[in-house]
């Protein structure tokens, strides 16, 4: 199955709330207070000390409370206020692969899902920019504080997609299009296949770290770090062309191998100088627990900065 259903998209938004992020405002959970220290920063009001609950995140722990009643305590918060979140979806042909579990184009659907979900219940503004599908263009939902424009994202992503035409980035477009279009201050989430040249990305990423908050979602496949011995294998390059490639040639495979670390490299390092998270998710395992798990290294990492 290329693209999720609709239904499944829906349904995601129970998955959102156990992420922790959906809880009227109230910073009250490990997740929920994991997401405010990377995406949010600053922007909290003090709201009230309760007593700790399991998976309560300890750095929110009031240590005097504790001690004076023998008993854990925490602090919680409730934001201050709302923001527009963007979801920027990949939707080229090359996310209609996948070699584990399902394809990429069904990971990237459902992580937006579930970010989108966790964002309008929080009342943050919710929309996104489609790209990579030439037959219908980029797509462009404004977010709303309600849920239209939340389900037209979700309807279009369980909708077959296009072909892109050969030599062309249409990242690059999209993300041109998130600097200008969305409201400064917003949270853009880029979720694509990230297993392209990243070298030309660099100064519209730094333009839109001026005015926005970035979060880079790769959605990546074993195949892409790996190439399997198969034997030979046709291959269709940038231009459309077909290639025979000799997968069990042992130095091509290493090139391969090298090749996708160097860009993974360039990558990280571009988003770690400018403060940009990368959570990588893959075909083959749990987006949910994915996130959580990428968003709890990437707090550890600002902490440590």
């Amino acid at each position: 199955m290329l693209h999720p259903r609709l239904d499944d998209l829906l349904e995601l938004r129970h998955q959102a709330h156990s992420l922790g992020i959906a809880s009227h405002h109230l910073v009250n959970s490990s997740f929920s207070g994991l997401y405010a220290s990377v995406f949010r920063g600053t922007g909290l009001d003090f709201e009230e000390v309760r007593a700790y609950r399991e998976g309560d995140d300890i750095r929110n722990m009031d240590w005097k409370v504790t001690a004076r009643t023998n008993s854990p305590h925490l602090k919680i918060f409730r934001e201050e206020r709302e923001r527009s979140v963007v979801l920027c979806v990949d939707q080229g042909p090359h996310m209609s692969f996948g070699t584990r579990g399902t394809f990429k184009s069904v990971q990237a659907a459902r992580a937006a899902a579930l970010l989108g979900w966790a964002a309008n219940g929080l009342n943050d503004r919710v929309g996104g920019l489609l790209f990579g599908d030439t037959s219908e263009g980029l797509k462009h939902f404004h977010p709303t504080k309600d849920r239209r424009a939340l389900w037209r994202l979700l309807k279009a992503l369980s909708e077959p997609s296009g072909e892109a035409l050969p030599d062309t980035d249409p990242l690059l477009g999209a993300l041109h299009q998130a600097e200008t279009g969305a409201g400064t201050g917003s949270l853009i989430f880029v979720i694509a296949d990230m297993n392209r040249g990243t070298h030309h990305l660099d100064t519209v990423l730094g333009r839109l770290c001026l005015r926005h908050t970035v979060a880079i979602i790769p959605v990546d496949d074993p195949a892409d770090r790996e190439l399997p011995a198969i034997g030979r294998a046709l291959f269709r390059d940038p231009s459309g062309e077909l290639v025979e490639i000799d997968t069990d040639d042992q130095q091509g495979r290493e090139a391969y191998r090298q090749r996708w670390r160097e860009n993974r490299q360039f990558l990280n390092g571009s988003a770690n100088r400018l403060g940009i998270p990368v959570i990588p998710i893959t075909t083959q395992g749990d987006v949910r627990q994915e996130l959580m798990r990428g968003m709890r290294l990437s707090g550890r990492t600002r902490v440590l900065r």
